[in-house]
């Protein structure tokens, strides 16, 4: 167990998360989990047929070294932010402990 990571969140709209990946892919993150939701901070929702509707959201956590934090936090921004079509807000924390991660293998 050790400390050297730090997990970075990346809420986006439905059906941009596998583009978040790649995009954490592309500067060092091996993987990353995908967890489906629902936004709900709009006091009033749209309404269709009397049926709430909650814009849908897919939620990208990925555990990275902290020497690659920077680089993967600012890549997701730039091209999942806010001010692209996946309205992206990202976020990490430090964590404090880790265990079962797969250690990058040589030249990898």
């Amino acid at each position: 167990m050790n400390n050297d990571y730090e997990v970075i969140f990346a809420i986006v709209n439905a059906g941009y998360a596998q583009d978040a990946m790649h995009v954490a892919r592309k500067h060092g993150a091996r993987g990353g989990t995908i967890i489906n939701g629902r936004g709900v901070a709009r006091e009033k929702e749209a309404t269709f047929f009397g049926i709430t509707i909650h814009r849908e959201k897919e939620l990208l956590m990925l555990i990275v070294e902290k020497d690659i934090r920077d680089k993967v936090f600012h890549a997701l921004y730039q091209e999942m932010g806010m001010q692209q079509k996946a309205q992206g807000i990202i976020f990490s924390l430090p964590v404090e402990e880790a265990a079962g991660l797969a250690q990058p293998t040589e030249g990898k």
